[in-house]
């Protein structure tokens, strides 16, 4: 048996096609970060000035919202020229996804927030690394079968949780 590889060409060769609904779908996860990022931001503030506090209330919401408006079906999951495989990062980059990974630390330290205050941050994380991961993984079908959107959007099974957490 004779095993022929096809040439490994730069992906910069192969023009990007966007999948039926990407747009809409992207737009849909940028809008609601700003609304998760807006409610993150009229959450109470800390008594006394703190390193947490201040970050919840103003790192964190600039996370969400840049890693919701960065999210790129592009960046997932592929081989290099050279045959190894690489991790795509769904458009998240190192910085922000390990801020949102840090939420569930950095609500402990936010007493002044209520227990459901603090689950539904870290639900909003979650969701977002969630999404970003989800496009890395299989983006196509993400996109085209209306899972990403679902996160987003009424009548999802995730909504409840993002709802939750942008609608008081």
């Amino acid at each position: 048996m004779t095993i022929s590889y096809l040439p490994a060409g730069s992906a910069d060769d192969v023009p990007y096609e966007p999948w039926e609904g990407e747009e809409e779908a992207l737009a849909a996860a940028a809008a609601a970060g700003r609304r998760a990022a807006a409610w993150i931001r009229s959450l109470p503030t800390v008594p006394e000035p703190s390193p947490v506090g201040s970050w919840l209330l103003i790192d964190l919401p600039e996370s969400i919202e840049a890693a919701t408006a960065a999210l790129d079906p592009q960046d997932c999951d592929r081989m290099d020229p050279g045959g190894v495989m690489v991790d795509g990062t769904g458009g998240l980059d190192a910085e922000t996804r390990s801020k949102l990974v840090f939420v569930p630390c950095a609500v402990q330290d936010a007493p002044w927030l209520t227990p459901d205050q603090q689950i539904r941050i870290v639900a909003v994380a979650s969701l977002v690394t969630g999404a970003a991961r989800l496009l890395a993984e299989d983006a196509g079908t993400a996109i085209t079968t209306g899972e990403l959107s679902r996160v987003w959007g009424p009548g999802g099974p995730r909504h409840h949780l993002m709802s939750c957490a942008i609608e008081p």
